[in-house]
């Protein structure tokens, strides 16, 4: 029995470290996501609000 509480507490603990070994990585997903975003809403800044002006147009028209 202790043989096999200790098996689990290993295969536990090893889970465990690899959880928190990921969590960098979805940081700089989430990091570089954002970076993106942000990069493309400045590029193309004129281009939605022309593309949203058009849309309001068309609905106050009607």
């Amino acid at each position: 029995m202790s043989h096999l509480m200790s098996t689990l507490s290993t295969l536990f603990r090893d889970l465990h470290q690899e959880e928190r070994a990921d969590v960098p990585g979805w940081v700089m997903i989430t990091l570089m996501s954002a970076i993106l975003v942000a990069g493309l809403l400045v590029l193309a800044q004129g281009a939605f609000q022309d593309l949203f002006n058009q849309a309001i147009g068309r609905v106050t028209q009607e």
